[in-house]
């Protein structure tokens, strides 16, 4: 057994542990992280190999699975060798569920040639109560961002999940613990990107980002760029937590109707993102209480852009889940099945908790 040591956080007074890597009062982080190594940036053009499974054997992952046009064996150059059909990489789609209760499907359409969306996720085994959901979704333009993208999502799940935001007692420090703690996991991807940024390059990597905590009762959503985050509590209103940071979003404050908004030329230029040439990457946050069980919906615009307004993406979730006996995993997979039949015109990433 390790003993600690009680004292007070520099930044707030706020009671810590020796043992304690962030301050759940304030969310500061107490002991100076060890710098990763950084890695070098990759030529996407020339379609990299990204870990998808780190604890897997080495070379496991690369062993492609059964055609997935005829079933066929995938051979050593890469083609079917039944149909010739070029085989999937792991990266243009993958999964994750850390728990029963939540779970992520990204995949890389119809229409794009790599899958720069990216999803990492982790949970508590107890369904409700507790989880970390982050998407991010790589913008097509710049070098390198279906690296980026993952990199960023992972870093900032690994500071969502690195201990209980609870704050001094009270409710309000609670929030505020969980807003400080998504500041920091956004810095964290923010960092991710640029470690996977050549300094030549002329068109450096970047990336949306939203975020999810959920800490009992307490929802607390972050967002820079376009990717949401939706409450659809099973017996209430549907709640978009997000709003984007966009030319479309603007618009629509302006009075725009949102379906001609989201339509036109520049419908998805996005105002904030991650990245070297980002103007600024403090996620704007919403937080609200959840009274009553319901879905948590994290996605990128590849599944909205079908499906934007909240109360019909709530019906096409809870039918599709109701479809798929509740199960996340399987609800999430087939909301993605439904965007690529829908035209399958970009990258689809969908998480969801079933709270």
């Amino acid at each position: 057994m390790t003993s600690t040591t009680q004292t007070v956080c520099p930044s707030c007074g706020g009671p810590i542990s020796d043992a304690d890597r962030f301050c759940e009062a304030c969310g500061a982080e107490l002991t100076p992280a060890v710098p990763a190594a950084a890695t070098p940036a990759i030529d996407t053009d020339t379609e990299p190999t990204v870990e998808l499974n780190p604890g897997a054997a080495r070379g496991a992952e690369a062993l492609p699975g059964p055609c997935r046009s005829c079933g066929g064996t995938i051979g050593a150059d890469g083609y079917c060798e039944t149909c010739g059909t070029k085989a999937t990489k792991a990266r243009d789609h993958f999964s994750e569920q850390p728990a029963p209760w939540v779970a992520a499907v990204c995949d890389r359409g119809i229409r794009h040639s790599r899958n720069e969306d990216a999803a990492a996720i982790a949970a508590d085994p107890e369904p409700g109560s507790r989880a970390m959901l982050v998407v991010c979704d790589g913008v097509s333009s710049s070098l390198d961002s279906d690296v980026a993208s993952l990199a960023a999502a992972r870093a900032a799940r690994d500071v969502l999940a690195a201990g209980h935001a609870q704050g001094m007692g009270t409710e309000s420090s609670r929030n505020s613990a969980v807003i400080a703690r998504l500041k920091a996991a956004a810095d964290a991807a923010s960092d991710a990107v640029l470690a996977n940024t050549s300094p030549d390059s002329p068109n450096p990597a970047s990336c949306t980002f939203v975020a999810t905590v959920l800490e009992g009762d307490l929802l607390v959503a972050g967002v820079v760029g376009d990717s949401r985050a939706y409450w659809f509590p099973d017996n209430a209103e549907a709640v978009a937590l997000t709003v984007d940071d966009s030319w479309a979003a603007e618009l629509i404050a302006t009075g725009v109707p949102r379906h001609e908004a989201e339509t036109g030329p520049q419908a998805h230029a996005i105002t904030r993102w991650l990245g070297k040439d980002a103007p600024d990457h403090t996620p704007r946050t919403t937080s609200l209480k959840v009274a009553g069980p319901g879905w948590l919906v994290v996605c990128s615009d590849g599944l909205w852009n079908y499906c934007s307004e909240a109360a019909p993406l709530a019906d096409l979730v809870r039918q599709t889940a109701a479809a798929n006996a509740n199960e996340p995993l399987a609800t999430a997979s087939a909301l993605v099945d439904w965007a690529n039949a829908q035209g399958g015109q970009d990258n689809i990433t969908v998480a969801l908790a079933r709270i």
